[in-house]
């Protein structure tokens, strides 16, 4: 699969139309790069570009905006409530999917090699791409901003990573790096922008000071006034979203905020966010309210109420999480996206994928999804209402499974495919011959792997399921059967996937393994099934 590589520039400019737009057709016309968001902040007088694309893609579109910058922004001019030093201020790289993070420290240290090579301006290294832990916080660089640069350059302590030690008025100093995704967020108050700062003291990880650090980890923090919203902010950067997450900040700043006898008026998400920390803090509120939803698209919803995210604009959750943006621009975007009937008709056609592996795990989630299907069946209804909190505690592992199996119809597809393409390999040398075995014994334990965690997936739901069918709607019994049988029949499939292409594989030790798994685990389906069934004929008797 394609490598991805999410890109943020923030350039110093936030009013002026002409100048953003000329930097995002800059960014959106270089070939292989998708430019997912503009957020252009007016008192900030600052804008965050999103896009996305291969190493090199990203590279070649940040430099091409950079170039524009060069000849459009000048920061002898420049004033905005958000720190900076450069025209282009700082250009992390991001990893997406199927990358690491050391490939976004090479592409921040060639980006930063070229940038400095191209224009003439001193380029800092940040984050992992620092080459010294004193320069690993992006405060630290940018501190005394702009205005300091002229004496900071001339410091050898501060002598820039790439790029000439001197003050370049027009541009100022860039800095560059790598990074996790960091989210920006902003609280919004009815108050000055000095209880704003105070706030933020309290709570970032850098506090007032190594006497006075704040409360919460992995957070960056200021406070400002938006004079367009004639609101006051707490702007804050997650550094990691799992180590503090959204819901966290907003909780803490409310807390500081009555305190004060201050109100909070909602909040405000700069740029892109990655779907788990929406759905982290939609389950942080259900757990709070004892709630009870399933849907992503409600969790969303939910999490846009609770914290306010529409108060300054509509949030629009498929132009805001990152995974939305991407799958939307996907071409081929696998079976699952397929019609029903296109998705038979590939089954049937004259190839190998998709095959067995991928019916078994469309036949799993189709036994988890009427699972959910009787379990919402028995809830929600007054003739039923004692059952509401068994079907509560039992309907989302089906509801999570469901979504999982589908995932595994391409997972399977994919992986018998990797081993296709290792039998594709040169074998006219020693080297290669070995290099190809090596490949084609990896590509068949991913083939046996994907049908065995499809096994264990639908282990995990026999539990459920017979007690679904003590409790459940008598009026959905043929469903949940039918339920029972194609989990039943997907785990059969999962075996003899699994048992094909064992055959093949020299590592013995492997081979014992994942034989005795499948079969335990299709003699516990076996049983599974016949034990939901026997129950229901028993009710139903």
């Amino acid at each position: 699969m394609a490598k991805l590589v999410e890109c943020v520039p923030n350039f110093s400019e936030g009013n002026n139309k002409e100048v953003i737009d000329a930097l995002g057709q800059a960014i959106s016309q270089t070939p292989g790069c998708v430019l997912l968001d503009v957020d252009a902040g007016a008192s900030t007088n600052r804008t965050v570009y999103t896009f996305v694309g291969s190493p090199e893609a990203v590279i070649e579109g940040a430099l091409s905006a950079a170039r524009v910058a060069g000849q459009l922004i000048d920061m002898r001019q420049h004033t905005g409530e958000h720190p900076r030093m450069g025209a282009l201020d700082v250009c992390p790289f991001v990893p997406v999917m199927n990358i690491s993070m050391e490939e976004c420290v090479t592409c921040a240290h060639v980006f930063g090699q070229r940038l400095a090579a191209e224009l003439g301006v001193p380029v800092y290294l940040y984050g992992e791409a620092a080459r010294e832990e004193s320069r690993k916080a992006l405060p630290t660089i940018r501190a005394g901003e702009y205005e300091a640069l002229p004496e900071k350059l001339a410091k050898p302590e501060w002598a820039p990573d790439f790029g000439p030690p001197t003050f370049v008025p027009r541009w100022g100093a860039t800095v560059t790096g790598a990074r996790t995704f960091l989210i920006a967020y902003n609280i919004n108050l009815l108050c000055t922008k000095e209880l704003a700062h105070r706030i933020a003291l309290n709570l970032r990880e850098q506090g007032r000071g190594i006497d006075q650090p704040g409360r919460l980890k992995r957070v960056q923090g200021i406070g400002w006034y938006l004079e367009e919203e004639n609101i006051a902010q707490v702007s804050t950067n997650l550094l990691d979203f799992e180590t503090t997450p959204l819901h966290a900040i907003y909780e803490e700043v409310c807390r500081d905020a009555e305190a004060l006898n201050l109100p909070v008026v909602g909040s405000q998400l700069v740029g892109l966010v990655p779907k788990k920390a929406m759905l982290d803090t939609a389950e942080f509120y259900i757990k709070k309210e004892k709630l009870f939803i399933l849907e992503e698209e409600q969790k969303i919803r939910l999490v846009v109420s609770r914290l306010g995210l529409d108060s300054l604009s509509p949030f629009h959750p498929r132009e805001r999480i990152i995974e939305y943006l991407v799958q939307a621009g996907e071409v081929d975007r696998g079976l699952v996206a397929k019609p029903l009937g296109a998705f038979v008709r590939a089954v049937g056609g004259r190839s190998a994928a998709p095959g067995g592996g991928s019916v078994s795990a469309a036949a799993a989630a189709l036994g988890a999804a009427l699972g959910c299907m009787v379990g919402l069946m028995s809830y929600g209804k007054r003739q039923f209402e004692e059952l509401d909190p068994i079907m509560r505690k039992l309907i989302p592992p089906f509801h999570q499974a469901m979504d999982e199996l589908v995932a595994m119809v391409d997972a399977d597809s994919r992986a018998f495919s990797s081993y296709m393409e290792a039998m594709k390999l040169p074998k006219s040398t020693p080297d290669e011959q070995e290099r190809r075995m090596a490949a084609m014994q990896q590509g068949l334990k991913t083939a046996v792997r994907v049908p065995c965690a499809l096994a264990e997936k639908v282990s995990g739901l026999w539990p459920a399921l017979k007690e679904l069918a003590c409790h459940c709607n008598l009026a959905c019994k043929s469903d949940i059967q039918v339920g029972a049988k194609m989990l039943e029949a997907a785990v059969f499939g999962a075996y003899f996937n699994v048992m094909i292409n064992l055959k093949d594989i020299t590592d013995e030790k492997f081979k014992l393994v994942m034989s005795q798994k499948v079969s335990g685990l299709l003699e516990e389906a076996n049983q599974g099934s016949s034990f939901v069934l026997a129950l229901l004929e028993k009710r139903a008797a």
